[in-house]
């Protein structure tokens, strides 16, 4: 039982991330196959070689990110090769308190590789080893509906004709259990059946790899817009589900 006493550390999926060669081209499958809004291109993370856009999903986000100057193997370029292609590569979890947060993931033996202290949010970056399966993100933005990294005027971008939120995660591994109570434990929640539940209904799944098929972040469920038909589509080396809406 990984539930620790004190306020929940984690109250949702924010946002989820692939890594892909080709930014652009992920940006218009996503547009044309979720209606949604402009991307935001983030400015800062040129610093770790890269480009990105991030999309709005009602108020989750979508993210790919990609090589700034392809060959010049920045950390997503290297992460990339290690999953022999575009992959999934980071999910980014809202949390309540940072300094929580943070006393947390040491108590765990988890390494911090990135810590941001802004004005307007806060976040800390677990090394993808210490994981398993990808990047995880714990963020606190001020005040808690502001998202920094979807830049000043994503309000204006959301699009909710087909998609209205991100609905989850599947995780494979050859260990599934093993990677369901390490995730458990670093998120503070119990794994039932491999899979973890978030306060805000989102769902984190483990699942047994296939031979012969990838591990990681091989799928990002989003809910569909009412009388929207589930449907899956294959972008970025990820399985994305449309699920049905969430029962009123």
């Amino acid at each position: 039982m990984f539930r620790l006493s004190g306020p929940v550390r984690v109250t949702r999926l924010r946002q989820a991330v692939v890594a892909a060669a080709e930014r652009d081209e992920v940006v218009a499958a996503w547009t044309g196959e979720l209606g949604l809004g402009e991307p935001f291109h983030d400015p800062g993370v040129d610093t770790f070689g890269l480009h990105n856009a991030v999309l709005p999903v009602g108020d989750t986000f979508l993210e790919v990110v990609s090589p700034l100057v392809a060959g010049d193997r920045c950390p997503a370029e290297r992460f990339m090769q290690r999953m022999g292609g575009d992959c999934g590569y980071m999910a980014i979890f809202q949390v309540e308190d940072m300094d929580d947060a943070r006393a947390h993931v040491d108590r765990c033996g988890l390494r911090r590789v990135l810590d941001i202290d802004l004005d307007d949010i806060r976040a800390s970056h677990v090394h993808p080893a210490d994981m398993g399966a990808a990047i995880v993100s714990f963020d606190q933005p001020t005040p808690a509906a502001s998202w920094r990294w979807a830049g000043p005027g994503w309000a204006g971008q959301v699009r909710r004709e087909v998609v209205t939120g991100l609905a989850g995660l599947r995780l494979a591994a050859e260990d599934p259990d093993a990677l369901a109570e390490r995730w458990g434990e670093a998120l503070a929640l119990t794994p039932r059946d491999r899979t973890l539940a978030l306060p805000d209904g989102t769902r984190i799944e483990v699942v047994a790899a296939v031979a012969g098929e990838r591990t990681g972040l091989v799928g990002i469920d989003l809910r569909a817009a009412p009388d929207v038909e589930a449907r899956t589509f294959e972008l970025a080396g990820v399985a994305f589900r449309l699920v049905p809406p969430e029962p009123a």
